[in-house]
């Protein structure tokens, strides 16, 4: 059987590198995360080096295209990043947040009674994963989308997806210009967390049942008292749940699959679907993401870490 190789290069840290072995539909993967600690000139010199020498690569710690409804933005270090890569696929999961992280959603309102009708969540950006973010307004949830206040630095709480949809249109094609670590913590950033700014922010998670979102964003301005909530991420590490744990979280919850004892990012499961559904990504349908998805029963993982707010329980 030969071994498939997929390599997810990031803008992030080195701290949180990691190599497995998977077995997928009867296809071996080696499933590899390098990060680069925010040097981009590093970045661009390795995705040049993996090219043609590995199945499929994922650009992690930086978004390439964000979709706000059926509107796409390009962000602009990120296509620089892309066009780096002549021969191999390069994904970005942007295809696999529009599916997967929608259907974790309905999930979890679904089999579970973590996110009951009227559950109040703050998504700490909303702009990088709207199929989530529409997901828990089909749901019935409470939701406040905190783009201009984690990445901005604006404190405006935005309510609704119409609100959302017409700050994008005016913003975005300006944002996605900037240099993205002015946008969001790369290198050793992601590493340390700014209790002055966590005690600044504090106000906008109080009250709320649920924060969703990139885990980075979270963690940046994660509150010293997480007495009960539930954390809805993407991709973690044993330190990161260790964090969540003593600061009292109730629920975690990753919307990407566990290997040997890590979530990996979006990303990196989009590198594996490419690589076995063998299409260049733009052909891919968002329905042939959903058919393997069913194929592969991905199910999100659900941690409890402490004692959960009244009443939450898992019941499926």
């Amino acid at each position: 059987m030969s071994l498939r190789k997929v390599v997810s290069v990031s803008l992030g840290s080195s701290k949180r590198n990691k190599t497995v072995q998977a077995e997928l539909l009867g296809q071996q993967f080696e499933i590899s995360r390098i990060g680069t600690d925010g040097d981009f000139g590093k970045a661009l010199a390795t995705l040049r080096e993996l090219d043609g020498k590995v199945d499929a690569i994922g650009l992690g710690g930086i978004d390439v295209f964000l979709y706000v409804g059926e509107r796409e933005y390009a962000i602009r270090d990120g296509l620089r990043l892309m066009r780096a890569v002549k021969k191999t696929p390069v994904v970005d999961g942007s295809g696999l947040k529009w599916t997967l992280e929608r259907e974790v959603v309905h999930h979890l309102a679904r089999e579970t009674d973590i996110l009951p009708p009227g559950t109040r969540v703050l998504m700490v950006s909303a702009t990088d994963r709207f199929g989530m973010a529409q997901a828990f307004i089909d749901v019935g949830c409470e939701t406040v989308f905190g783009d201009l206040i984690f990445v901005l630095g604006v404190p405006f709480r935005i309510r609704t997806i119409r609100q959302l949809s017409i700050l994008a249109r005016l913003l975005l094609p300006f944002i996605s210009k900037l240099p993205f670590r002015l946008l969001y913590p790369t290198g050793k950033k992601q590493d340390i967390q700014d209790e002055k700014k966590a005690r600044k922010f504090a106000p906008f998670f109080e009250g709320m049942d649920v924060i969703a979102g990139d885990w980075h964003l979270v963690r940046k301005y994660l509150p010293l008292d997480l007495k009960g909530k539930i954390i809805i991420t993407n991709t973690t590490t044993k330190a990161d749940v260790d964090l969540l744990r003593e600061r009292g979280a109730g629920y975690l919850v990753t919307t990407t699959p566990e290997f040997d004892g890590r979530s990996f990012g979006t990303n990196v499961l989009e590198g594996v679907f490419v690589a076995l559904i063998g299409k260049p990504w733009r052909e891919i349908p968002r329905e042939e993401y959903m058919a393997l998805l069913k194929k592969l029963n991905f199910k999100p993982r659900i941690v409890q870490l402490n004692q959960p707010r009244e009443n939450t329980s898992l019941s499926g």
